[in-house]
C-alpha cells in the first residue's frame, strides 16, 4: 500500500500542513517528524524509509524537501512519488553557514524569539507578513520548537548533502513548486531541481513567499490534489 508523508520544514510541525491534511484527507497523508528526532540529514531520511514500508509519496516542504530528496537518494525504488516545495538541492554556502553559526550561538544563550520574529519578513510574501494570524500561527510552532532544536535543524542543515548529483537519477514523478517571491529558497533553487530531474513538473504561485502551504492553501492543495491525482495510488 503506498503512504502519502508530508514532511515539515525546520522548527516547523504538522500546522504547516494543516491545510493540506484536511483538504487531501481521501489520500490518507500522514505528517512526520524525523527532523525533531535525529541530528542530519541522511539519519532523518534513512528513518523515515525505516519507519514506514512500502511505496512512498514524499511530500517536503523547505528542510522536509532536503529530507525526500535524500530518501529518494537512499531508496529509489521505494519512491511513488515526490514533491518537492520551496526547498533547495544545493549545499550550504561559506555565508549562510556564518549566519547559521551566528544564530545557533543566539539560539544557546535563550535568545530565540531576537533571531525568529525578525524572520517573518524572510518567510512570508509582504502581503501576508501583514497577517497577524498567518504570523501568530508560525511564530507558536517555531518559538515552541525551542532553542534545542532550532540548533539542532540548523547544523543538520549545514551539513546537507548536494543533492544535485543525484537528482538526475530520479525517476518517479516529481512535482516541484515555489512562491515566486520566496526570499529563502528562491525561484531559482525549483527552476534548478526541475531541470534536474527528467520527470519534474515546475509551478511557481503568484504572490507567494517561502511559507506556501500556509500562505496559499487552496491554491497547494489544488496542485497537490492534482498530481496526486496522476499517480493513482
Amino acid at each position: 500500500m503506498t503512504q502519502l508523508l508530508f514532511l515539515p520544514g525546520l522548527a516547523a510541525d504538522a500546522v504547516m500542513w494543516q491545510a493540506q491534511t484536511g483538504a487531501l484527507a481521501d489520500f490518507g497523508p500522514r505528517v512526520t517528524d524525523v527532523h525533531t528526532r535525529f541530528g542530519t540529514i541522511g539519519q532523518m531520511a534513512a528513518a523515515l524509509l525505516a519507519e514506514h514500508e512500502g511505496e512512498l509519496v514524499l511530500c517536503g516542504a523547505s528542510m522536509g524537501g532536503i529530507v525526500a530528496m535524500e530518501a529518494a537518494r537512499q531508496a529509489p525504488q521505494r519512491l511513488r512519488g515526490l514533491a518537492l516545495l520551496g526547498t533547495n538541492a544545493r549545499p550550504e554556502t561559506p555565508d549562510m553557514q556564518v549566519l547559521r553559526e551566528a544564530a545557533i550561538e543566539l539560539f544557546a544563550q535563550g535568545r530565540v524569539a531576537e533571531v525568529i520574529e525578525p524572520n517573518v519578513a524572510l518567510a512570508f510574501h509582504p502581503d501576508n507578513a501583514r497577517d497577524p494570524a498567518l504570523v501568530r500561527a508560525y511564530l507558536d510552532f517555531v518559538l515552541a520548537a525551542g532553542a534545542g532544536q532550532l540548533i539542532a535543524q540548523n547544523r543538520a542543515i549545514i551539513g546537507r548533502p548536494d543533492a544535485r548529483t543525484h537528482l538526475p537519477q530520479v525517476r518517479c514523478p516529481v512535482l516541484v513548486v515555489c512562491g515566486d517571491a520566496d526570499q529563502l529558497t528562491p525561484p531559482e533553487c525549483s527552476r534548478e531541481i526541475a531541470a534536474l530531474i527528467p520527470s519534474a513538473e515546475l509551478v511557481l504561485l503568484a504572490g507567494c513567499g517561502h511559507m506556501l502551504t500556509m500562505e496559499k492553501p487552496q491554491a497547494v492543495n489544488a496542485e497537490l490534489r492534482r498530481w496526486l491525482s496522476t499517480l493513482h495510488f
